[in-house]
């Protein structure tokens, strides 16, 4: 019986493993240095150093980052596009709007197939699906075999209206089969059957361009899992919070963008619902970038379209995540008016903070917390040491001598703006859409968020803040959690007062069947399989739609009207009961469930800290200096110790550090929940 459930999740810093077993309902962590030329390499350093026996490994599942990383280095194989004549500039004209509206010179980058790879051929359909003009099988045979003469290895399909009628499309991609075989090819009307043009052809060609970089990705590392004796599925985590097997994966590579942020999205659910806390703000940040996700009323907020580099949108269904340019490597910087600045920029994995020694010069947050003490001298266990003489430098001669501050002041004020900047993040995915903090617990996790929760948390009057038992490696923790999963749509255009029951019921139906098979091909039982329904309304007049559950039944599209208007009010802060609702799309989100870990529940004993395992003279801002600080092992304490603080814990993945005045307790989950509430004042 193998007794093994292994996740790995790349990060642009570390490369983390979690390994659970059943037999004991124990975790195993190892971290190892990311390696962006070559991400697999550092997943199979990261199995090596957890020590898996992969013949034992029952369940094996992975947040990679190759998609997202190709996104944004646009290291593209060769690509095409075809597309009605006429369309060839949609992917240019895109839909009008600017990063930053004010900024006349700044424009978003060039669409990932250039101008002179998009080809045209004459077909039309109208919005109903009517064919208007038919597809010129001779125009799409010549562009095919200039295609190949010019070694295009995937090719992209989006014709105008093809969600209507999607039988251009489908003989356009047999013509492509028969002039390019071996070709990858992706059409619109499969990847995203939706109205809107251009949200449908960026999607598309995102797909299309990830393609080949996917399955040899995904291939190559089932070959080495199979080769060391692992046999199951390799389970591969989408941006939706589900995962795919490599089949699917290779079908749909663009849902593998984001694939890594989702699972700290996940992990945040399942600790707060085990802590009692419907309401929770996940905060991970990591070496490069610091993640926001939100979970209301147990559930996690989605959205339907996002993108990896701003004016490309990927429309498929994904956890919200807010990701700023906040991480331990975020460079401090001073602008032309001489004012402090933190990120976006970062230091990375390579050449790392200044502290690193291994030729990174500029100051850090990293660096920053390493000369107030807050940090030790050594990260991972021992793996890496810290010169704090080099951060000290560092901050110094960039920071502290141009402000005419001391060095603690310096310091401290790197941290205080890479705080605001997070602080004011958190306020746009709470406060701006319609959630008071206040109500919220703050979940702080990666290998930096222990250094800054409390803090956070202060700023915005959040009450408890929960470090999780292995913060550093919560994101793979997530990875075990998660089911397979597929988003499905099609469009549905009617009002609500005049939208044919039984007509939605036969979408919906037609969207179900189109699921379970899905799910049957990836192995999951009809007892496991949980379809659920959903569907997008808008005002009449409206452009944008919001999407709420609907359930089956008579009363189900009424029930689903008054959500709606519901959740408009508290979106945007008002409703119009007595304005005609309009039905815009069905949504369905198919889950095959997994075999999920249950970790062990302690009893709690009201006791105090063991003896530290130092002492250090740590500067917190509530005391305007240094003040003694206790240094406990994280190992070392268990459930019901009380922590009164000032304290900083370590640990091998991660430092949490707790304010002076600010009770913390181990609950009976070993996380350390931090009571900003009852903080001295």
């Amino acid at each position: 019986m193998r007794k093994h459930r292994v996740a790995v999740d790349v990060g642009g810093t570390f490369t983390d493993v979690c390994v659970f077993d059943t037999d004991t309902a124990s975790t195993t962590v190892a971290k190892v240095s990311s390696t962006p030329d070559n991400p697999m390499r550092a997943v199979l350093e990261g199995i090596r150093a957890a020590n898996v026996d992969l013949s034992q490994v029952a369940l094996f599942s992975h947040g990679t980052t190759v998609a997202t990383n190709a996104l944004i280095t646009r290291r593209f194989p060769k690509a095409a596009m075809v597309t009605t004549r006429g369309f060839r500039d949609v992917l240019e004209i895109r839909n009008g709007t600017k990063s930053d509206l004010w900024d006349a010179y700044k424009d978003v980058g060039p669409p990932y197939i250039r101008r002179r790879d998009r080809y045209e051929v004459t077909e039309r359909v109208n919005y109903v699906g009517d064919v208007v003009t038919p597809l010129d099988e001779n125009e799409a045979r010549q562009v095919a075999r200039v295609l190949r003469r010019k070694g295009v290895e995937t090719v992209a399909i989006g014709f105008i209206n093809s969600y209507a009628n999607a039988g251009h499309e489908q003989r356009m991609k047999e013509i492509l089969a028969e002039e390019l075989p071996g070709v990858s090819v992706s059409t619109s009307s499969e990847i995203l059957p939706e109205i809107f043009e251009y949200d449908r052809f960026s999607t598309t060609v995102a797909n299309t361009v990830l393609g080949p970089l996917v399955s040899g990705y995904v291939n190559e590392l089932e070959g080495e899992l199979s080769g060391g004796g692992y046999d199951g599925d390799l389970l591969l985590l989408h941006s939706g919070g589900g995962s795919m097997t490599p089949t699917m994966a290779q079908r749909y590579p663009v849902r593998l963008a984001a694939s890594g942020i989702a699972a700290g999205a996940i992990a945040v659910r399942d600790l707060a619902e085990r802590c009692g806390y419907g309401n929770a703000i996940g905060l991970d940040m990591g070496g490069t970038s610091t993640d926001i996700s939100l979970v209301h009323n147990n559930e996690i907020r989605r959205t339907k379209e996002w993108h990896v580099e701003y004016g490309f949108p990927i429309c498929f269904p994904s956890i919200e995540v807010l990701t700023i340019g906040a991480g331990g490597g975020s460079l401090a910087w001073l602008d032309e008016a001489g004012s402090l600045r933190n990120g976006p920029a970062s230091a990375g994995a390579d050449p790392g903070p200044a502290c690193y020694q291994l030729g990174g010069k500029e100051p850090t947050n990293t660096d920053a917390s390493l000369v107030l003490d807050r940090l030790g001298t050594e990260l991972v266990g021992g793996a890496m040491s810290l010169d704090r003489t080099a951060a000290e430098n560092a901050i110094a001669g960039q920071i502290a001598e141009p402000l005419g501050l001391e060095l603690d002041e310096a310091a401290s004020d790197v941290l205080q703006v890479a705080n605001a900047n997070m602080a004011d993040a958190v306020r746009l995915i709470s406060i701006r859409r319609g959630y008071d903090p206040r109500d919220f617990a703050l979940v702080v996790f990666g290998g930096a968020g222990g250094l800054h929760g409390a803090a956070l948390a202060k700023e915005l009057s959040i009450p408890v803040v929960v470090v999780p038992r292995h913060p550093g490696i919560t994101s793979a923790q997530g990875c075990l959690l998660v089911d397979i999963r597929h988003d499905l749509t099609t469009m549905f255009q009617a009002e609500s007062s005049t939208a044919e029951v039984d007509e939605l019921e036969s979408e919906f139906g037609k969207l179900e069947s189109d699921a379970t098979e899905r799910l049957r091909r990836e192995g999951a039982s009809e007892s496991d399989m949980l379809l659920e329904r959903s569907i997008s309304m808008r005002y009449s007049g409206q452009w944008r739609s919001l999407t709420v559950p609907i359930s089956s039944g008579p009363e189900a599209l009424a029930e689903a009207v008054e959500q709606f208007h519901e959740q408009h009010e508290r979106e945007y802060s008002f409703r119009r009961d007595d304005t005609p609702v309009e039905l815009y799309q069905l949504l369905l989100r198919a889950t095959g469930t997994t075999p999920k870990p249950s970790f062990p529940r302690r009893d709690k004993v009201e006791q105090d800290p063991p003896e530290p395992i130092a002492h250090r003279r740590t500067y917190f801002e509530e005391c305007e200096g240094r003040v003694d600080t206790p240094v406990y092992d994280r190992e070392q304490l268990v459930a019901g110790t009380r922590i009164p603080g000032p304290a900083v814990v370590e640990q091998l993945d991660s430092t949490t550090v707790i304010p002076p005045g600010t009770p913390a307790v181990i609950d009976e989950w070993l996380n350390i929940r931090i009571h900003v509430s009852e903080a001295s004042r």
